[in-house]
């Protein structure tokens, strides 16, 4: 399988496409793509069998990716509208795990301290529980509506515990019928962080991204589907170093500056010579954007508005 240092289905086919010079689909996976507007893009990739799970090295499944462009400058209009697009995805694939009453728990992985790994605590502070008022209160809720409970577990260095743990500890007591997950995302290209939402129903091996694989979180480990909602919000500097790369070959052909062997570099993906080259030195860093604080924010109303809207 071709080395992949990304958590998005779409960039692991694309990747997969391009090592085996492929111009069809691979054979196991389905994709379309529609376009909203000219900011916002709809990518939906299902892998429907093990030759397409080998390939790129994910569950058979579904996986929705929405990309937001310009996000660093949304507005309220366009934020809202992001949301719509996340809520009428994500209630599709909802639909096909549990009814309309089933019970929901909204988990928010990651550490609230670090600003390129809190995006799951941040959506769990804006997330519409109704549990509780179902359970104490049920005069003043609308009947139909649905139990959801919310919680963000931390991160395995502040409490001991591995995140499945605690999640089965809270399954097998309140007994919900589905649990979504948000994650932070790593991704293999720059254009990608803060701006992009994958959604899909096979779960999530947090840290896998960046290195750090802790135990899976899905229907195998809990009992339950899990649907994963993830945004990339880091890179590593060999990606950022190949996109930079591509986008200076872009430049001098643009300048009529190119030759064969500019061309030739510009079609390779250079990702693992350069990882080669920056691992000795230990400079393979993990880097985000310096405008992480305002993506996330934006990224956090898209997403909390999204899952409140869905269910």
């Amino acid at each position: 399988m071709y080395n992949f240092r990304t958590d998005l289905a779409s960039e692991r086919r694309d990747l997969y496409q391009k090592a085996n010079n492929l111009s069809n689909e691979i054979d196991g996976i389905e994709s379309t793509k529609e376009e909203v507007n000219e900011n916002i893009k709809v990518e939906r990739v299902k892998i429907t069998n093990e030759n397409g799970e080998k390939a790129i090295g994910k569950p058979i499944g579904n996986y929705i990716t929405i990309d937001v462009k310009k996000l660093k400058i949304a507005q309220e209009e366009e934020i809202t509208k992001a949301s719509e697009i996340l809520s009428n995805e994500l209630k599709k694939v909802i639909d096909m795990h549990i009814d309309s009453q089933g019970e929901v728990l909204v988990v928010g992985l990651g550490n609230i301290y670090v600003t390129p790994d809190s995006l799951g605590p941040k959506v769990i502070n804006e997330i519409e529980v109704t549990r509780h008022i179902i359970n104490y209160l049920p005069q003043y809720v609308e009947e139909g509506t649905r139990m959801v409970s919310a919680i963000s577990p931390g991160v395995l260095g502040t409490t001991g515990i591995e995140t499945v743990e605690i999640l089965k500890g809270i399954v097998d007591n309140i007994n919900p019928k589905l649990v979504i997950v948000i994650d932070a995302l790593a991704s293999r290209s720059i254009e990608r962080i803060s701006s992009t939402v994958q959604i899909s129903d096979t779960g999530i091996v947090p840290g896998a991204g960046v290195g750090n694989t802790r135990s899976e979180i899905s229907k195998k480990t809990l009992g339950i589907p899990v649907v994963a909602i993830g945004i990339p919000t880091v890179v590593e500097t060999a990606v950022l170093v190949n996109d930079s790369l591509d986008l200076l070959i872009q430049k001098l052909q643009d300048e009529a500056k190119s030759n064969d062997y500019l061309n030739q570099l510009k079609e390779e993906d250079n990702y693992e010579e350069i990882k080669e080259a920056l691992i000795p030195q230990d400079y393979n860093l993990i880097v985000t954007p310096k405008e992480i604080d305002d993506l996330i924010e934006n990224m956090k109303d898209i997403v909390a508005q999204g899952i409140n809207l869905s269910l």
